[in-house]
């Protein structure tokens, strides 16, 4: 705690959990960093996912109300040019190998899942911000109506 008597979640690393190609790639960007933040109403979640194209891959991504995020998708094979049906075979690969993979994390706290707004970004991160669960009041007034 600092002097405050704040937590300072600056150093707290999450515990995330990598299967698949998620977890062989050692040689290659890494899959599967995450960086989490918070505000006061929700909390923000990226995922490093290079290799996983938006246009090529069912990406899901589910998030349940404990705050446990489940992500998986598939890395599509680097051989294979945009815009040409060429193939290539690859001599050197130290991208990501292809194929599927999983990560799990937990958020710091509960989430509402229905509320909200996953952005897959052109450099290969998933963004996603999910509003806290909102505890009701506890100040004995009624709620409205």
């Amino acid at each position: 705690m600092n002097v405050q008597g704040f937590v300072d979640h600056s150093q707290m690393k999450p515990s995330v959990v990598l299967t698949g190609t998620a977890k062989e790639g050692s040689n290659a960007p890494p899959v599967g960093l995450v960086d989490i933040g918070t505000s006061e109403g929700a909390y923000l979640f990226r995922v490093a996912l290079p290799g996983v194209r938006k246009d090529q891959c069912k990406l899901k991504c589910e998030i349940q109300r404990d705050g446990r995020v489940h992500i998986e998708g598939v890395i599509t094979r680097a051989g294979v040019l945009k815009d040409t049906s060429t193939v290539y075979q690859m001599k050197v690969q130290e991208l990501c190998p292809s194929g599927p993979f999983t990560i799990s994390f937990n958020l710091p706290g509960p989430v509402d899942p229905r509320l909200s707004s996953p952005t897959f970004r052109p450099d290969g991160i998933l963004e996603v911000v999910v509003f806290k669960q909102r505890t009701p009041a506890t100040d004995g007034r009624c709620p409205p109506p």
